[in-house]
């Protein structure tokens, strides 16, 4: 939810502040889609002039999560189920990259943290906590991304990682998919440690295919 304490003690400009607790709200289903997000109502919430807000609405709005509509403020689109089928497959390609550089580029004290993070992925994922294996997920991506050497490729893939949380929230909660996911790392790690960008990169790109499989399955099963 919107935090005022969040809001004065984050990074960056006030309205770069205002636009992430936004953003974070929409992506986490706080605000639904078709929600009205009036200037007045979050500068009044937020404790902050509407200026800042109107802007962070403005940039929203170019980000395709909220749409301004006369005499209803910003209304909330969030991302759809095509959204969503996109980015999976942008990732394919994207990601795939990724562990290829990471195969070619990573360092050992890179490869070894990654290695630290799978171990405790697969430890909770073996005790079924599905929210701690969701977490170890991210940031075992991170951590592949990082070992890319690559920041424009580490921004954009963190953006859509961000951008599809609730569907790998759903991935995750549905069959044996964090299991899965741990042994599919693990085959990816050892592709990379390998030096072997060729397996890892074919390997991501299953792993993402994977994880879109598992998405559709669970809206199927709750449909």
């Amino acid at each position: 939810m919107l935090d005022f304490n969040e809001i004065k003690a984050g990074d960056g400009s006030l309205t770069s502040r205002v636009y992430a607790v936004l953003e974070r709200d929409i992506l986490d289903g706080v605000y639904p889609d078709g929600t009205s997000l009036t200037e007045s109502r979050i500068s009044s919430e937020l404790n902050v002039s509407r200026t800042p807000v109107r802007e962070a609405l403005f940039r929203l709005e170019q980000e395709g999560l909220v749409s301004i509509v006369h005499n209803k403020g910003a209304v909330v689109r969030g991302v759809s189920s095509d959204d969503i089928r996109d980015i999976y497959t942008l990732r394919m390609q994207i990601e795939g990259l990724a562990s290829r550089w990471a195969a070619e580029r990573g360092t050992p004290e890179q490869l070894q943290k990654m290695r630290e993070i799978l171990e405790l992925e697969r430890f909770y994922a073996q005790k079924g906590d599905v929210q701690q294996s969701r977490n170890l997920d991210s940031v075992f991506h991170a951590a592949l991304y990082e070992a890319s050497g690559s920041s424009p490729l580490r921004r954009t893939l963190s953006a859509y990682h961000s951008y599809i949380g609730r569907a790998r929230e759903r991935s995750f909660g549905h069959g044996d998919r964090p299991l899965v996911s741990v042994s599919e790392h693990e085959r990816i790690l050892d592709a990379v440690c390998a030096h072997d960008g060729d397996l890892a990169e074919a390997l991501t790109r299953e792993h993402i295919k994977n994880a879109l499989e598992s998405f559709l399955a669970a809206m199927e099963a709750i449909s």
